[in-house]
């Protein structure tokens, strides 16, 4: 075993007595206020326990290094901007929520152990946490992760805990490069529960994103301007559970992306690929292996959207969008959008071309399993599915 792992099961023993409001373990490491580091450690772990500072901590970090979050609710936002950075709870008890107030201590745990910097931290560094903390908290999000114009900040990594109850994101990265998003619970977050733009290799897995206002995870080139489709590269989008949602998953004007093998149910709408008619079209991506049931969730219509019910996969504006090996069944209403698998020209008159539907699992969808509302759209091929219904007919 190598002193890392040594020193992080030190760690990880220390937080679990903090949970249990047992002593800690006497070592170098079991004291540890927030924003320490472990001596003679090359990546050092950062303990943070209820009443301390989260973005103090994160803020003392260095490149490598591990805040480790105790159980506990903790009412702040936090902004990270360190590359190689994990920010790991110990599960659905490490809750993260919006701060009470929007006092200058609202952006750090409100709690009063926190109007006195954590043991051993410069003040400067206090008053650098409260200005970070602040930005991620006036966009309305829990947790940023954010890069520069110019540099993605890469290697970032957000673990084990819950964020909820944020006007906006739950989890939010921007110029992002290999950022990881794991066993993540957002849950009631006012937009999105874990969001990506402009980013690359991001990977998202085993996370749950429950009732938030409109994606449980949405992905997208940007969200402020008009622009073309970008190369996601080789983000993965897999083994989550998305629910109750406007939408369950939406990708928005990307590429080379692979969403697999989550299980969907519960929202308006289960998976959206959405394109539009900047060049170059979204697509050129893979939808494969999912579960989508019962996305009979009934949302009114926004300025994007028409009214939504019972939309399983809907493909928009897109092309060369490859959807296999999916179980939809129970999608129904009467939407434009509804249907188990659903092609459709965008509502902006991008068509979608060279999609291929292939080897799916489909029933009990309505108006039917496929549906092809994209007549002009060019060699789109419904290829060896398992279906009972489609429209036009002769699709199954």
């Amino acid at each position: 075993m190598t002193k890392c792992h040594i020193s992080y099961l030190v760690c990880a023993a220390a937080l679990l007595g903090a949970s249990l409001g047992a002593a800690p373990a006497a070592t170098a490491s079991a004291g540890l206020p927030a924003g320490s580091s472990q001596p003679g450690h090359a990546h050092a772990f950062h303990l943070v326990r209820p009443g301390q500072s989260i973005q103090q901590a994160v803020d003392a970090a260095k490149a490598g290094d591990t805040v480790l979050i105790a159980p506990g609710t903790y009412h702040e936002s936090v902004k990270v901007m360190t590359p190689g950075l994990t920010l790991r709870g110990v599960g659905p008890r490490t809750v993260i929520e919006p701060a009470a107030t929007t006092s200058t201590t609202s952006s750090t745990n409100t709690t009063s152990a926190t109007k006195k910097p954590a043991k051993n931290a410069k003040n400067t560094k206090g008053s650098k946490a409260a200005k970070d903390a602040k930005s991620c908290a006036a966009g309305g999000n829990g947790i940023c992760v954010v890069g520069t114009k110019d540099k993605n900040v890469a290697g970032v990594t957000i673990a084990d805990l819950t964020v909820t109850g944020f006007s906006r994101t739950g989890v939010f990265g921007m110029a992002t490069d290999t950022m990881t998003v794991r066993n993540v619970n957002a849950v009631k977050n006012g937009v999105w529960g874990i969001a990506q733009e402009r980013s690359v290799h991001g990977v998202f897995r085993h996370n749950t994103a429950r009732e938030n206002g409109d994606a449980g995870i949405f992905l997208a080139n940007t969200i402020k301007e008009e622009a073309g489709a970008t190369d996601a590269g080789q983000t993965i989008v897999e083994h989550n559970r998305v629910e109750d949602n406007r939408i369950g998953i939406t990708v928005r004007r990307l590429r080379d992306l692979t969403v697999a093998h989550n299980t969907i149910t519960g929202n308006c709408a289960g998976v959206f690929v959405v394109g539009d008619e900047n060049k170059p079209k979204a697509g050129d991506l893979t939808v494969t292996g999912n579960r989508v049931t019962g996305n009979n969730k009934s949302c009114p219509k926004t300025d994007r959207l028409p009214a939504l019910q019972g939309s399983g996969i809907v493909l928009t504006g897109t092309e060369k969008v490859l959807v296999s090996d999916n179980l939809v069944t129970g999608n129904a209403g009467s939407s434009p959008l509804s249907g188990g698998i659903v092609l459709f020209k965008s509502f902006v008159g991008a068509t979608s071309d060279h999609n291929e539907i292939s080897d799916n699992t489909l029933e009990s969808n309505s108006p039917a399993d496929l549906v092809n509302g994209d007549t002009s759209g060019k060699n789109n091929a419904f290829e060896h599915n398992s279906c009972r219904a489609s429209k036009p007919s002769g699709l199954c």
